[in-house]
């Protein structure tokens, strides 16, 4: 195999389009002699085959799908062959044949044309768009005819019918359906008394509001009982206003974070994984701690008779100790002390007697004198709180400010329940789980981007996340009978 028997070809993927040619430029698919003497194998005496020291791979190499298994130089000149042969297909379906062989006047022109000229001589008619023309095949070969397409059922016995047809109506002679229709159209049509309302699908007919108050409908209502066109369904119930306000504030479609989008930040892709990572945290906590209530203690610490004996009279013996405590000290008190005599009976108070004119007086005066010292206090308090008026502002100020900030707080607590999804059922809302990649699971390219999610989880979430369905779980299958297992009479006698 001599050197120049292959000469190195240029590598363009399958599909692509050749790059445009300059004045000057050589043309030819066949680069430069470096880049061939590149591509050869090496055939000198001291050369060394890259590829001997590897072990040789095997697959079979008549086929296009063994060459990227195939390595070596070989190889490559094998995919480099490929990739030009679709490169000469593709000019050849494109431009009829190799751009490099078409002469000058077939790959440039001069525009010389004048725009409302050629609007004139083609009457009327723009010249289409660039991406119009993008969207149109770019293939010279023909589609092939959709024979399907043109295959009606019955369609001779059809044509054959209409052709019959036709020459009778040539003589005078019409079906009957064709016969009634023509009678109809010829009668007179009878006068109508009032003119015909404009249909819904007339555009000429005008918009209204049928909420409004000046609502066409309406008209021929008017004047006449609310109660009595609500009980017989001739007048719409008024809507309550609470109707008018959506039961959440929660938008219907809600942007992600922004570490979940395509190619992130690394400050919002690692935002995102803390999100994530103190969910599952979250997690892991709530499920050690039903494991932690419902797990049995070690043996060490099980309860034995006397703990559970202890754990019964928790609290009894310490308050019968304290009363026999109590009763010694009553004991040792009564002990030291002198014997007392015995009670006598109770003495009651003597009955106050009337009272005279000048008690009477006394406390008069007693009472006035009390009554004008706490008079007289209440003035000078008065007079003393006038060199307190910046005390006072002062005052006033922080108890307006801790009632704003009373008033803000529970705002931002009704925003919040607003926020929130209502108690609709006996399940509580749950959140979805985050979708998050990892930092090595990234896509480099939209390409090789993968699709995460379900569209139909996502708005179902959000239905319950708004307070409009309740939500709900997969209803679980409960069989109501007993299975029962038959033995088959052709493998009944089989035994092992």
């Amino acid at each position: 195999m001599a050197p120049s028997a292959f000469p190195a070809l240029p590598t363009m993927a399958a599909g692509s389009t050749p790059a445009p040619l300059r004045r000057g430029a050589p043309r030819g698919p066949f680069p430069s002699k470096m880049a061939a003497a590149a591509s050869f194998l090496p055939l000198t005496p001291g050369a060394r085959d890259p590829g001997s020291g590897r072990r040789r791979p095997r697959g079979a190499r008549n086929r296009k799908k063994g060459w990227k298994r195939w390595a070596g130089p070989e190889a490559r000149l094998g995919r480099e062959i490929g990739d030009f042969l679709e490169d000469v297909a593709l000019q050849q379906r494109v431009t009829g044949g190799l751009i490099a062989e078409q002469p000058d006047e077939g790959l440039f022109f001069v525009d010389t044309g004048n725009a409302e000229k050629d609007l004139k001589l083609n009457k009327g008619r723009e010249k289409p768009l660039h991406i119009d023309l993008l969207l149109r095949p770019d293939s010279k070969v023909p589609a092939p005819k959709n024979i399907l397409a043109y295959q009606v059922p019955n369609g001779g016995k059809e044509r054959r019918r209409r052709q019959f047809w036709e020459r009778l109506e040539q003589r005078g002679v019409l079906p009957r359906a064709e016969r009634l229709l023509r009678a109809r159209l010829r009668a007179a049509a009878p006068p109508r008394e009032k003119p015909l309302e404009k249909g819904l699908l007339d555009p000429s007919r005008d918009f209204y509001d049928i909420w409004a108050d000046d609502n066409p409908l309406d008209r021929a209502l008017a004047g006449q009982d609310s109660w009595f066109l609500q009980e017989t369904k001739k007048q719409r119930v008024k809507r309550p206003p609470r109707l008018q306000k959506k039961p959440s504030q929660v938008p219907a479609v809600e942007v992600i974070a922004p570490g979940g989008s395509y190619n992130p930040t690394f400050e919002d892709h690692q935002a995102l994984l803390l999100r994530a990572h103190e969910v599952e945290v979250r997690k892991k906590r709530e499920e050690e701690k039903v494991e932690r209530q419902l797990s049995f203690p070690p043996a060490t610490e099980a309860p034995t008779a006397e703990t559970a004996f202890q754990e019964q009279c928790e609290g009894l013996l310490e308050e019968s100790g304290g009363e026999e405590e109590e009763e010694k000290e009553e004991e040792e008190e009564g002990g030291g002390a002198a014997p007392q005599d015995p009670p006598k009976a109770a003495v009651a108070p003597p009955r106050p007697g009337k009272k005279t004119e000048q008690q009477r007086r006394r406390e008069k005066e007693a009472r006035a004198l009390a009554l004008r010292r706490r008079q007289e206090a209440a003035r000078c308090r008065g007079r003393q709180e006038l060199f307190r008026l910046r005390a006072l502002r002062r005052q006033l100020r922080c108890w307006e400010a801790e009632r704003l900030r009373r008033r803000q707080a529970r705002e931002a607590k009704l925003r919040a329940l607003q926020g929130r999804p209502r108690r609709l059922g006996r399940l509580k809302y749950e959140d979805p789980s985050l979708e998050v990649q990892l930092s090595e699971e990234l896509a480099e390219s939209l390409r090789t981007l993968k699709p995460e999610g379900s569209v139909v989880h996502d708005r179902f979430k959000s239905l319950q996340k708004r307070s409009l369905i309740e939500p709900r779980e997969r209803a679980k299958f409960k069989r109501k009978y007993r299975v029962k297992y038959v033995e088959k009479r052709a493998f009944r006698e089989v035994t092992l």
